[in-house]
């Protein structure tokens, strides 16, 4: 099962104590970037191109504490950035697990085995490994050779020590539907506990700009990937039934970016782990006074042709718990892969992308220049 009994069980109280309390927006997952530093450089990543002062950037310990406790959604993805070049990745995994909320840490794998030793297995930590399809596709998504050989080899590593693995697979347009079905079946061999999927996202400031999906590619591609695995029953997957259903064109979703909000080195990131278009102090000051009307696809031209998880993926959940039916359906007869799609959202109405990005790196590097930044400047590990 890729997602446990009692996982889902915590998730799905939440939810239902959110809704009992009348409240309209809350987050499900906190995604937590301690730093952007990684140590490699992939085309289709809009993380890596700031500035040394600002990739020597570090959140403390403290910080990412005082985030998760802030917050307070069930579950936290460490992102970045590559978490294990953090020197006290292991204390802020430690403290979050200890405060029973779901970790999952995300890594590219080129230090796990060498930073193995430093964790636990837990049922509340997962070690979720980037893996972009097999070998050739991983290697080429990550503009480097070898990566894939050692990933699987960490990843073998982690499970003989009883940790829970799961592979976070991002696919672009030149993927191939046959393809990437042989990969997920080669993925379960591994023994992995489960598969996270997601169309990418145009990071404006990804080198490749070539290979992102448009809305009606992706729910293509799924569909023509998941007639593969059986209407993805044939895989484990970590993400509710509906939010793949959506994927596959069956579900008329709108986007939920409060539901995943993200902390980093500038801030509370507006409006989401995708778009950095403005900075909150604190959490309560990014969801009371974030403008969330003025973005997601029909609303700004940036998220035209989103479908990410960290967007929709809440959504999703929290559908599922309202209609608990509907998603024991999908979970039994599996996605659907022929026949119309959901109504598409019109985009007619949707403003103009605004180019900002400059303006935040330019005034954090006035922050950590004058001394005034809340992150601490270290040197990666």
């Amino acid at each position: 099962m890729a997602i446990p009994l009692q996982q889902k069980a915590r998730i799905g109280a939440y939810i239902v104590r959110q809704q009992l309390a009348r409240r309209r927006r809350y987050p499900l997952v906190l995604m937590l970037e301690p730093l952007f530093r990684c140590n490699l450089a992939c085309a289709g990543c809009g993380k890596i191109d700031y500035p040394d002062e600002i990739l020597n950037q570090r959140l403390s310990v403290e910080q990412c504490l005082a985030a998760v406790d802030e917050c307070g959604a069930p579950v936290v993805s460490i992102a970045g950035g590559e978490p294990l070049l953090h020197k006290e990745i292991d204390a802020i995994v430690a403290g979050i697990v200890a405060r029973r909320k779901f970790v999952y840490l995300c890594t590219n794998a080129l230090l796990l085995q060498k930073r193995l030793g430093l964790f636990r297995p837990s049922p509340y930590f997962v070690w979720s490994v980037h893996l972009d399809g097999d070998r050739e596709m991983h290697d080429r998504s990550v503009c480097e050779d070898g990566v894939y050989e050692r990933a699987v080899a960490a990843i073998r590593a982690a499970k003989t020590r009883g940790f829970r693995v799961n592979i976070n697979c991002t696919l672009f347009n030149d993927a191939d539907p046959e393809r990437a079905a042989r990969f997920f079946d080669n993925a379960s061999a591994l023994g992995i506990d489960g598969i996270t999927v997601s169309p990418g996202y145009a990071y404006e400031r990804a080198p490749d700009q070539a290979h992102f999906l448009t809305r009606e590619r992706t729910k293509q591609l799924f569909r023509d990937i998941f007639r593969r695995g059986r209407g993805a029953r044939a895989w484990s997957f970590s993400q509710s039934s509906l939010f793949l259903d959506f994927l596959a064109g069956n579900q008329e979703y709108r986007c939920t970016p409060w539901g995943n909000p993200t902390r980093n080195v500038f801030g509370w990131q507006r409006p989401c782990y995708l778009l950095g278009e403005g900075y909150a102090q604190t959490f309560r000051e990014l969801m009371e006074e974030t403008d969330w009307d003025r973005y997601g696809t029909g609303n700004y031209e940036k998220c035209a042709d989103c479908m990410v998880h960290s967007g929709y993926e809440a959504t999703a959940v929290q559908d599922a718990v309202r209609h608990p039916f509907k998603a024991l359906s999908v979970s039994l007869r599996g996605v659907r892969t022929d026949g119309a799609m959901a109504k598409e959202i019109p985009l007619e109405r949707q403003r103009p992308a605004q180019y900002v990005f400059s303006r935040h790196v330019e005034q954090k590097l006035d922050e950590i220049r004058t001394g005034k930044t809340g992150a601490k400047e270290s040197t990666a590990a």
